[in-house]
């Protein structure tokens, strides 16, 4: 697989990232913070002007839908596509759609690939992608479990293998992005075989300002006899739920941990069932993957706190999981921080959208004819 000049376009709900690799490595990379979408071409014309040229265009997409399980070359039929399932992710894909057609306007005729966060999880085993709703409702609506994340993790449990000299297909592994959205996916034999987010990014895991799994019928009690309405309801469990809505902090986990230090009831809790929800769906991944060879952190959280390490490594102890506590203080880069002789491998992985996406690039516009 030959190695070329990619950008990589990656859109935020109000930013967007932009980077040039070589390969694999990074050799430009800038953040516009507020990124207005459709027509602000001026982020992009000064970043180009200082990179040089590019051969190849990987875009990241967060839904591709039930059509799109693998990274596609992008053409007018792709967009409209993505155009057409707005409603599945109505904060990202749209913009997703704006980048594709700003960088086609600046670069006409430079080959794009998009990648989707959906994919790495398309081949869910029909038993976790279903959910037990009528199945007409399944049939005519598309439900199922689509799963996010997919780039991070796949990047995460591909670079984690090669760290402990293993090959992918060979370990269970179990990814654990923990950001401001979190979810974790179960990997056996390369594959994706469970994962906590499901139909939207709000199920799964505790997450910043999100509420993760809830139970359907509170939401339906809230509904019919709280007062509220969808609107509001579907806002709270988005922008005030989580470690926000329960810590009365911003929900940084930073913050919570500050709150935390100090004493303050509502971030200890917080704090609490942040990690409880963690580890008990970490057991339900390592039951999915067949058990656990290697835990892999990613993500900001995942990354940056060894409290959050920690504090999951004690309540994980029975799937072999032991940390060295001054190697789980200060990783760097990507590290082993698993204690000796521990039976399950922890690793921290800096997470690497950028690489996954130029990696799946390569792969689709290597295998074109010529």
């Amino acid at each position: 697989m030959p190695l070329m000049r990619t950008l990589v376009v990656n859109p935020g709900s109000s930013s967007l990232k932009l980077s040039v690799l070589h390969g694999e490595q990074t050799v430009a990379a800038t953040l516009v913070e507020r990124w207005e979408g459709a027509g602000h071409l001026e982020p992009l014309v000064e970043f180009l002007d200082g990179v040089g040229a590019v051969e190849a265009i990987g875009h990241r997409v967060v839904h591709g839908g039930p059509r799109f399980t693998a990274a596609t070359r992008i053409d007018a039929d792709v967009v409209a596509y993505l155009d057409s399932i707005t409603d599945l992710a109505p904060l990202h894909n749209p913009r997703s759609v704006a980048a594709i057609e700003a960088t086609d306007e600046l670069l006409p005729g430079v080959p794009a690939v998009a990648s989707f966060d959906t994919s790495f999880h398309a081949g869910l085993p029909a038993a976790a992608a279903t959910y037990a709703l009528p199945r007409e409702w399944n049939q005519r609506f598309g439900l199922r479990r689509y799963g996010f994340h997919g780039l991070s993790h796949a990047h995460a449990v591909r670079r984690a293998a090669q760290l402990v000299g293993r090959p992918l297909e060979q370990v269970r592994v179990v990814s654990a992005h923990l950001g401001a959205g979190a979810s974790l996916c179960a990997v056996r034999e390369g594959r994706s075989v469970d994962t906590t987010m499901g139909f939207t990014p709000l199920e799964g895991l505790v997450m910043r300002t999100r509420s993760g799994s809830v139970d359907p019928g509170l939401l339906t009690w809230l509904l019919m006899h709280g007062g509220l309405d969808v609107k509001t309801l579907n806002a709270a469990l988005e922008f005030e739920s989580g470690l926000k809505g329960l810590s009365g902090t911003s929900g940084d986990l930073r913050d919570v941990l500050t709150a935390r230090a100090s004493g303050q009831p509502d971030a200890v809790l917080a704090f609490g069932v942040f990690i409880h929800r963690l580890v008990c769906e970490v057991g339900a991944m390592a039951v999915a993957a067949g058990g656990l060879d290697l835990l892999v952190f990613t993500g900001g959280m995942g990354e940056h706190s060894p409290d959050l390490r920690a504090a999951a490594a004690d309540r994980l102890g029975f799937l072999g999981v032991a940390l060295e506590p001054t190697l789980n203080a200060a990783p760097s880069g990507d590290a082993d921080i698993s204690a000796v002789g521990a039976v399950a491998r922890t690793v921290v992985i800096a997470a690497n959208e950028e690489a996954e996406i130029a990696r799946q690039t390569r792969e689709v516009l290597g295998a074109e004819p010529t």
